[in-house]
């Protein structure tokens, strides 16, 4: 038998009781789709070949697949007859493949790489033609049944609406992954035919006609019935990302990670989360968001993309594409957009937003402020209130805060505009022009106090009422 691997994942069907345009592998799981997780597992029998047949929405599932996994190829299925046709179909567009071959489904998120490399290990020291991997299973109905002989050997799979009674009480099922030899498969698919209720080609008739031919066909059974599940509409969707998400949690907390509630807490595959993190209840972190030893998260907090380093503090906040340094503190109730890059020891508080914005090591902006386009030096203080200004309704233009500068409340900086270095801006300024180092910017109406206008413009009201007994109570006369 050659020693060369290859992948054939079968994802050809629309998935239409998903009730979605969207094709069914293309659906989300924690981080990748579904057949982007049969992908990520496949890697790990190391093939040389990776093929998708595609079908229904094919141009949908090969834009994924450029983006996911540009070196995998694509054969497509102009009819949907089967698994078997399907797998006939991919046979023949590469008909150098030799050695061993692996089908799995692509709806199938919860395989694990060890499983599968264990697969294709047992096939080859075999000599195996076919190894099908099986489960055993409370509830088999609607699954192909694994039929053996007296002395165990595998003789057939038999689909669910062609079983007789007794093999519907066979609790060993098939789970539609299976490792096969090239030439044995090709010669096999030759002679399948439509002869069953559907009035398909079944791939599982291929066991059957390999034992028939003299070859030997075998099983490994998964320890875990979990990791072969297919999904075929939302709710199993939901119950295999429930499934994921208890395995990514357990494999986290066992690595060193503190969570308080890890019912409410989903990590995607994709993320990174080092020991000594401590998450509180409500935490989602997504897509290639890290998180450093000694970071703090949540409760309430959304992460997607984002970076935080040790001993960094995020508090119910939500950050998209950011970096959070060391000992920096978000929250509660921020929102980091994308490009905003906090140093260590940075503070964004309260209903601060933040938008393509660098806060330099110390600096703070506490409360009530929006800093897009913009550079905060070193322990500059940000008051409440402050808007840097950045777009003119076409362009975006950048605002330079300077260090330890201090930005006085309810000022608006208009881009483009500099602020030096230990410069103050007082209260109530609307800022257009650059403030040197260490000056102080003013922009605001010199105040003016009309004496007696609320006696002579709204007499009679509870504010002149009250203004008389105030000046009543300081010795002065209502007359």
């Amino acid at each position: 038998m050659s020693s060369e691997r290859s992948a054939i994942i079968l994802a050809a069907g629309l998935g239409t009781r998903m009730k979605s345009a969207k094709p069914k592998v293309l659906h989300e799981l924690l981080g990748r789709s579904l057949v982007g997780h049969v992908l990520r597992s496949v890697k790990s029998i190391g093939p040389e070949r990776q093929i998708v047949v595609v079908g229904a929405a094919a141009d949908q599932v090969r834009a994924h697949l450029d983006e996911v996994a540009p070196k995998v190829a694509t054969v497509f299925q102009d009819r949907q007859l089967g698994t078997g046709h399907a797998v006939r179909v991919a046979m023949e567009a590469n008909p150098d493949l030799t050695g061993s071959v692996l089908v799995a489904a692509g709806d199938t998120p919860l395989l694990r790489s060890d499983t599968l490399a264990e697969l294709v290990e047992v096939h080859e020291k075999t000599g195996n033609a076919v190894t099908v991997l099986t489960a055993i299973v409370e509830d088999p109905h609607g699954l192909g049944r694994i039929v053996r002989d007296g002395d165990g050997s595998v003789l057939r799979i038999v689909e669910h609406r062609d079983a007789d009674p007794e093999e519907r009480a066979i609790q060993e099922v098939n789970s539609a992954i299976y490792a096969f030899d090239a030439d044995v498969l090709r010669e096999q698919l030759g002679k399948l035919s439509t002869a069953n209720d559907q009035g398909e080609l079944y791939l599982t008739d291929v066991l059957e006609l390999s034992r028939e031919a003299g070859h030997a066909v075998g099983a490994v059974v998964v320890d875990d019935p979990t990791e072969v599940l297919g999904c075929n509409d939302r709710a199993q969707l939901a119950a295999l990302r429930r499934i994921l998400q208890q395995r990514i949690n357990t494999e986290l907390m066992k690595s060193g990670v503190t969570m308080e509630d890890p019912e409410t807490t989903w990590i995607d595959a994709t993320a990174k989360v080092a020991p000594d993190v401590l998450i509180h209840p409500g935490v989602q972190l997504k897509g290639a968001t890290a998180v450093d030893a000694g970071a703090e998260i949540g409760p309430d907090t959304t992460l997607t993309d984002t970076i935080v380093r040790s001993g960094a503090v995020v508090v119910r906040s939500h950050a998209d594409q950011a970096t959070i340094g060391e000992n920096a503190h978000v929250g509660p109730f921020a929102h980091l957009r994308p490009a905003s890059k906090l140093a260590e020891r940075a503070k964004i508080g309260a209903f601060v937003e933040t938008k393509n914005a660098e806060i330099g090591a110390g600096a703070k902006a506490n409360h009530l402020a929006y800093l897009g386009d913009a550079t905060v030096g070193a322990d500059a203080n940000i008051g409440c209130g402050v808007i840097t200004a950045n777009y003119d309704g076409v362009h975006k233009h950048h605002t330079e805060i300077g260090e330890a500068a201090f930005i006085g409340c309810d000022t608006v900086l208009v881009a483009p505009v500099s602020v030096g270095d230990g410069a103050y801006i007082g209260a109530g300024s609307t800022i257009v022009k650059d403030v040197e180092p260490g000056d102080l910017g003013v922009a605001r109406a010199r105040q003016a106090s009309l004496d007696g206008w609320v006696a002579r413009k709204r007499p009679g009201t509870v504010s002149d009422k009250a203004a008389k007994r105030a000046k009543g109570e300081a010795g002065v006369s209502e007359a």
